[in-house]
């Protein structure tokens, strides 16, 4: 009686810590499905046979949420720190999982392996892709592809903004501290940022569809690039990427112009709409991002022009590939491994580089490194001056020893990474470059690499099944900010 008690109890505790968990990754779900209905209602329209792959991917998804939502109905919603990150890697994970439906019993019938790659590079806006003849598909899919991307990309930004600062992860941490909290001061509550990050991410995805489509595109390229440019996905409607556009070069310029938009900070575009006009100029990551976007350019472009290329041209197509990889977009206007050596190191730097926090880009974010500098700097002047007291200030405010412990550990933590799953990808024999650079854009969630295999003139359709689960799981836990993943593998998280 007594040991039937106590097994009661356990699995009413064990309930009660993993069923509000399972209530909110429900919902997720739920919104996943109506997404679904988009390209579902496209391909009808066209009576399309893809038209059937998303009916049954809605059925699957909706009834595996109508179950949890069912069994979790009576669970209040109480979330501990702990739960918290359970919540945000199982969300992530499952809505990647469950978006791959589509590729599987849609036309291109994709393998289990490459659909999830597909899916997870597109839901942390990667754009890493493993399709070949993407022209050939149907328009449901395409649009699908986009709506994952776009998906992401508003997901990113809510989690940067509302999750990670409460589990001390992030870089809008830097936000959240003591008098720094502007953010507050914007709107009220959290709940209302989040309806005006909404509100300016879809304003500025219609824009974009629209100038693409004023500037020469067909109606569902222009949706698709629209929602891939904000979301600084990289994901296009042709094997070319935005090189089927090479010969239009304003679209090259408004595509960078919207990439760097995704790329910095949202709640400064509230701030920017409601309080200050100058809130982007004078935010330091901004300027910082700004000065080293024109810094690449300018290089770059002079290298091209020297190497005797027209200098529009070059300063075209060098903005726009620059733009994406910093940003972390992976669009690809040209193949630019054929530049030279220089283009080609340069670019393998700033493909750790990122935009802002608090943006839809990946990386590891202009804010670490500039914070990395004022540590260096100081820790100059400690060498010269051993007994002097030197406050670091960014944006005007104190950088407090937390966050420069948190800069530290996300940094060693990123390039761990990075190295770990180079030589696992390497362990199975792939080449130096592609290992490299696989490892380098998976958590920098850039999209194309480096080399024959991977660069942006090639596919990541020939890495074998398991180097495309590593780079899965690279792709998520960049995007996660590493540590939200590492803290789950340690065994202390576990003991409570």
């Amino acid at each position: 009686m007594l040991l039937s008690r106590l097994s009661d109890i356990r699995r009413y505790e064990l309930a009660r810590h993993w069923a509000p968990i399972l209530k909110i990754v429900a919902v997720l779900w739920v919104i996943l499905a109506l997404f679904m209905l988009l390209p579902l209602v496209v391909l009808l329209f066209e009576r399309d046979p893809d038209a059937q792959a998303f009916a049954y991917a809605m059925v699957i998804v909706l009834g595996l949420a109508g179950v949890s939502l069912g069994i979790t109905r009576r669970i209040p919603l109480e979330l501990k720190p702990w739960q918290m990150f359970v919540l945000t890697a199982a969300s992530w994970a499952s809505v990647s999982l469950l978006a791959s439906l589509p590729l599987i019993l849609g036309a291109p019938a994709l393998s289990f392996t490459n659909a999830v790659f597909e899916s997870v590079s597109a839901i942390t806006t990667t754009g890493s892709t493993v399709m070949v003849g993407i022209e050939h598909l149907s328009d449901g899919l395409k649009l699908w592809r986009g709506l994952m991307q776009w998906l992401g990309g508003i997901g990113i930004i809510v989690m940067g903004i509302a999750i990670l600062p409460f589990l001390k992860v992030g870089g809008m941490r830097l936000f959240h501290t003591e008098s720094s909290d502007w953010s507050e001061k914007v709107l009220p509550r959290t709940g209302g940022i989040a309806k005006a990050t909404l509100c300016i991410y879809v304003t500025l995805t219609f824009v974009a569809m629209a100038s693409y489509w004023f500037g020469g595109m067909q109606p569902l390229d222009a949706i698709v690039h629209g929602m891939t440019s904000l979301s600084t996905g990289g994901f296009a409607n042709s094997d070319a990427s935005f090189g089927a556009y090479a010969e239009k070069p304003w679209l090259l310029w408004l595509a960078s112009l919207f990439m760097l938009s995704g790329a910095l900070p949202f709640v400064l575009y509230i701030r920017f709409l409601r309080t200050s006009r100058a809130a982007l100029w004078k935010d330091q990551q901004v300027r910082g991002l700004l000065k080293l976007l024109l810094a690449a350019i300018v290089i770059l472009s002079a290298w091209r022009v020297l190497q005797g290329d027209p200098w529009f041209a070059s300063l075209t197509h060098v903005t726009f590939n620059v733009i994406s990889v910093v940003t972390t977009t992976g669009y690809a206007s040209d193949d630019y491994t054929l530049w030279g050596a220089l283009p080609v190191v340069a670019f393998f730097y700033l493909t750790f580089v990122g935009g802002c926090s608090g943006s839809t880009s990946g990386g590891m974010k202009m804010f670490r490194f500039q914070i990395a500098l004022l540590m260096l700097r100081n820790q100059l002047r400690y060498l010269i001056h051993a007994n002097g007291v030197f406050t670091t200030r960014y944006n005007e405010q104190p950088v407090t020893s937390e966050i420069s412990r948190g800069v530290v550990a996300f940094s060693f933590f990123f390039f761990i990474t990075v190295a770990l799953l180079a030589l696992s990808l390497s362990a199975l024999g792939l080449d130096l470059v592609t290992s490299l650079t696989g490892a380098a854009t998976a958590v920098a969630n850039v999209g194309p690499g480096l080399g024959d295999v991977i660069g942006p003139a090639g596919n990541f359709y020939t890495l074998p099944a398991a180097a495309k689960w590593l780079l899965c799981l690279g792709m998520l836990m960049g995007r996660l900010e590493i540590l939200t993943v590492v803290v789950l593998l340690t065994p202390m998280f576990w003991k409570r």
